[in-house]
């Protein structure tokens, strides 16, 4: 094998009679090299847009989220808030009261999530961050204010310079619905809307918030709450997996990290950036189809080297490992200077932010966050193609 690698390792770095196929190995390392930067840059972006959206998340979602395993409300027992509140881990843990509420405002009608928290709350400093219209605060004086998202406050025409009041309707509890009339069987309640806020495309389109109290007269009963908002004092997974691995609340409850909040939200990121990663290594298998021409062309540049060899005793097998090891050595060169190439620009970008977004932006530059494990796939699937483009060329024609 050592005198494989040696004989393609002449062949690669040697002039060639021809001078066209020098230019296509130099074409063929440099689309590889392109590839390689590519997927590194592109996967980079990917992760600080994807960074973004878990960090905006994690100003409104809690660390971890109790949740009753049966049902969709429990009752705020003081003996469940001491278990949790003992842990030296633990940051806060407030009751919160959330389900889907039919809202109107002036004409405009439609169902909204609206969570009701309460007074002290520790994630509206967070949330105020948020703000783009008006001044995020759930109390003017003793009344009752909502904070809405910002998709759902444009659809439905809220301001919070008008004067209109939200309209939040509920089905009365333990109750059957008048067919006589329908009305009487709805709690309502009037709201002003304070403040709009922008977190997320899906938390924008469907999220309201409010004081507690006011959830709690909507559900007719001032005891319920729908879970318990626990946030951390070390912000990382490894605090929340011994959180929840530490504390034993029993079988009547659920422990929800923020993946298992949004299953559907973190699976869809992760399905995008695997397809993401697909197009791109099509576009570097593409690209290292020159590979095959260069080493169809090599390969009858070389005949009389191949006769030389068999003369020798080379049988094919070895023939054909010299130009496997060749053409896979220009994809290797190729992967080498990409990944230098697009590490040396993800962390440039990460440091200094030296693209800027066009346009107005919470950011101004494109968010890079490189992983290692993102260039170890960019890394081995291009050489994986590499080696199967090699073998496939030197298959017929050896």
């Amino acid at each position: 094998m050592k005198t494989a690698l040696y004989i393609a390792g002449r062949y690669l770095f040697a002039r060639k009679s021809h001078n066209v196929i020098n230019v296509i190995s130099a074409i063929s390392v440099a689309g590889m090299a392109l590839g390689t930067a590519a997927l590194i840059l592109i996967l980079s972006v990917y992760n600080g847009f994807d960074g973004i959206i878990k960090d905006n998340l994690s100003d409104l979602d809690p660390d971890v989220l109790i949740k009753p395993a049966a049902g969709k409300y429990m009752e705020p027992l003081d003996l469940l808030f001491d278990i949790i509140r003992e842990d030296p881990n633990v940051y806060d843990a407030s009751p919160v009261l959330e389900d889907n509420v039919f809202i109107a405002y002036g004409d405009n009608q439609g169902i909204a999530s609206v969570k009701g928290v309460i007074d002290g709350y520790k994630g509206i400093e967070k949330l105020a961050t948020h703000t783009v219209d008006g001044q995020f605060a759930l109390f003017h004086g003793d009344v009752p204010m909502a904070a809405v998202g910002s998709t759902l406050a444009y659809r439905m025409g809220i301001r919070p310079r008008f004067i209109d009041l939200m309209k939040l309707y509920y089905p009365r509890r333990n109750t059957n619905v008048s067919l006589a009339n329908p009305m009487s069987s709805l709690v309502t309640f009037d709201i002003k809307a304070g403040s709009i806020f922008s977190i997320s495309t899906d938390t924008d389109a469907k999220q309201i918030i409010v004081p507690i109290e006011v959830m709690q007269e909507l559900l007719g009963d001032d005891e319920i709450i729908s879970g318990i908002e626990v946030r951390l004092k070390a912000n990382s997974p490894k605090a929340v997996r011994e959180f929840i691995k530490s504390i034993s609340l029993g079988n009547e409850y659920l422990l929800l990290d923020r993946y298992r909040q949004h299953p559907s939200l973190y699976k869809m990121m992760k399905y995008e950036k695997f397809a993401i990663f697909l197009i791109l290594i099509f576009v570097v298998i593409i690209v290292a189809f020159n590979i095959f021409g260069s080493l169809s062309m090599l390969i009858i540049e070389k005949e009389e080297d191949i006769a030389t060899l068999k003369a020798t005793g080379a049988d094919d097998r070895f023939i054909r490992r010299v130009f496997v090891a060749e053409g896979w050595m220009v994809s290797l060169l190729g992967l080498a200077i990409g990944l230098v190439a697009g590490t040396a620009l993800a962390v440039l970008q990460q440091k200094t932010g030296i693209v800027k977004l066009p346009g107005n932006y919470l950011i101004d530059a494109y968010p890079v966050i490189l992983q290692w494990s993102d260039v170890l796939a960019a890394a081995a699937g291009v050489a994986a193609i590499g080696l199967v483009i090699s073998l496939l060329s030197t298959r017929r024609q050896v």
